[in-house]
């Protein structure tokens, strides 16, 4: 800023004096004898004549340079995040948990990207088009992009990576999102996907992360959860990884990424980003204390008081957050009239009010407010403890004498005595394991006998969530932007690495799901799934409890961030290239128009 000025009024002062001789003004030996010839109160009239001139000169040309000078965002600084969770899977195929997704959104790109307004942007791809009838996709790839590493990405990345991804051996969670879609390279920047029936969600699909072919081709399938590269990953996002900590268990504890200078989208203005990871709640929010780090995602409500000095943003996620019964693993759900007993007998606004200090929503069925078809509450379910007891008592269930309730089983061959006694398993998260305190403490005033197990996620997951090993899960459905329920609750998703945890199976609940992924029309889709839901009602495979909202603290001088509308909890980074610490000011033919502040 002080070179722009002294450059200014150089230049000024150049072009003043070069007007002031063409036009045969005084020089200043002419001036000084004339000054002389003036009385002292001429000489002060002249003297205040001369500084208001002087003044006005400086203000004029002070408010021209301001004309021409924009405020820009510059690079360089850092940003230190806490999360709870361990990564084990820093892999667009593989990522199961959060701390896995966020690392993967910082790390990796798809052809395209979600934008801060809720919009897809190309991201590797250059341009899209779809053919009238909505079966064939084709995607241009912008040239010259590179891996991290330094090679070159072209579109055999791209179709490796899909054929990966509906890999039966890897069981990738992203299998039911391109199972049926054929992939073709048309030229090295070139691809093609071809559909059997129109998917209305299909791209949002392209938003996955791409994984070098290079690097993993030679990976066999039965071993690609165990390469080394899910932990010290190389992609082609706006960050790049520069070391990694581990804990004494050999557990991944911290990641250092600095900013990728070949990012499809410019180099990011973040110098550095470093993640932090955390067992549980406690030990991150003391590291916050002891200034360790300075930004947390997914904080509980009840840890806010700590970030007075942060700016938290509370953002809405289609999450929905339930107890989904297996009844393969608690033949005691196989009594219809017990998952109706214990759904009267949640008060799931004290659940929202207790556990999540009030910041969620109440919900009924399998969609989020705001999903395409979302029903919103009604009538139709109340906490009524009394009509649950009544419904059981009606049913043939009588307390024993511990007070837990029991019903007899007559066969043609014996009598057996079956017992409302089940656990409850969730992650080791302070507001999942509050919850289940409360669910606990809800249904054994019904008459159930209720244990509660809670888990690290990993442990979860890899032990009882993927070999279906529970008898009630509490546990949070991720849905996309576009909300496809077909990955939830289609019957060929029930076992891993499908998403149907309740294990539901129901022929019209299947049509319904087929044909709302099936058509284009919005209208039609939001019908599809209301029927879905009211055929899911009468079924009851899970308690759906409530929409909790993403509550994130940032330091407020991190500046640039956005979050309009995000689908998952890793979306907040999807403008990360776009953030920044520092501005500065620039003449506007100096400034990048993708730096500017203030227009």
């Amino acid at each position: 800023m002080k070179e722009q000025l002294i450059s200014t009024w150089s230049w000024f002062k150049t072009k003043f004096l070069v007007a002031y001789h063409f036009l045969g003004l005084p020089n200043w030996t002419e001036l000084r004898l004339a000054i002389l010839s003036f009385s002292s109160r001429q000489r002060l009239i002249l003297g205040l004549v001369g500084l208001v001139f002087i003044i006005s000169l400086a203000t004029l040309l002070f408010r021209f340079n301001d004309s021409l000078v924009l405020e820009v965002a510059i690079p360089g600084g850092s940003l230190t995040e806490g999360l709870v969770g361990i990564p084990h899977f820093a892999n667009p195929l593989l990522a199961s948990s959060d701390a896995d997704r966020d690392l993967v959104a910082l790390i990796y790109s798809g052809l395209l990207r979600p934008s801060d307004s809720g919009k897809l942007i190309p991201d590797l791809a250059e341009s899209y088009s779809i053919s009238p009838d909505g079966l064939v996709y084709n995607f241009k790839l912008k040239k010259d992009l590179r891996w991290q590493d330094g090679e070159k990405i072209s579109a055999d990345d791209i179709v490796f990576t899909v054929h990966k991804a509906v890999d039966p051996i890897l069981k990738s969670p992203r299998r039911a999102n391109w199972d049926g879609v054929l992939i073709n390279k048309i030229s090295d920047y070139e691809i093609q996907f071809i559909l059997k029936k129109p998917y209305s969600s299909f791209l949002t699909n392209t938003t996955m992360g791409i994984i070098p072919k290079h690097l993993w081709e030679k990976t066999a399938s039965e071993s690609f959860s165990l390469s080394s590269l899910n932990l010290e990953p190389i992609g082609s996002g706006p960050y790049k990884v520069v070391s990694i900590k581990k804990n004494a268990a050999g557990l991944v504890n911290a990641y250092e990424l600095v900013a990728f200078a070949d990012f499809a989208l410019g180099t990011p203005r973040l110098e550095k980003i470093n993640l932090n990871f955390y067992p549980n709640e406690k030990e991150l929010l003391t590291s916050y204390s002891l200034g360790r780090i300075e930004s947390v995602g997914g904080l509980s409500p009840e840890s806010l008081k700590i970030f007075s000095q942060s700016r938290i943003s509370r953002l809405p996620l289609p999450r929905v957050f339930g107890v989904f019964f297996n009844q393969n693993q608690a033949r005691v759900f196989a009594n219809a009239e017990v998952r109706q007993a214990l759904d009267l007998a949640t008060d799931k606004q004290a659940l929202i009010d207790q556990a999540l200090a009030g910041f969620g929503e109440a919900l009924e069925n399998a969609l989020p407010p705001g999903s395409l078809g979302y029903i919103a509450n009604t009538d139709q379910h109340h906490f009524d403890l009394v009509a649950g007891k009544k419904l059981l008592a009606d049913h043939g269930w009588k307390p024993n004498n511990l007070g837990i309730l029991e019903k007899k089983l007559k066969t043609k061959k014996t009598t057996a005595t079956e017992t409302l006694t089940f656990s409850i398993y969730t992650s080791n998260v302070p507001e999942l394991a509050l919850v289940a305190k409360l669910l606990k403490q809800q249904w054994e005033v019904l008459g159930a006998s209720v244990t509660v197990r809670v888990f690290e996620a990993g442990d979860l997951n890899d032990n009882f969530i993927r070999p279906r090993k529970y008898d009630a899960l509490l546990f949070g459905e991720v849905l996309g932007r576009n909300p496809d329920l077909f990955p939830f609750w289609h019957s060929s998703q029930r076992l891993d690495p499908g998403l149907n945890i309740a294990m539901y199976t129901n022929i019209k609940a299947d049509k319904l799901l087929e044909e709302a992924r099936a058509t284009t029309d919005p209208e039609q889709q939001k019908d599809k799934y209301r029927l879905f839901q009211t055929e899911i009602s009468k079924d009851l495979p899970a308690i759906f409890l409530y929409s909790p909202y993403y509550l994130y603290a940032l330091p407020k001088e991190v500046k640039g961030a956005t979050f309009s509308i995000i689908t998952t909890p890793a979306e907040r980074f999807e403008n990360v290239y776009r953030w920044y610490r520092y501005t500065d000011r620039l003449w506007g033919f100096l400034a990048k128009s993708q730096d500017i502040i203030n227009n």
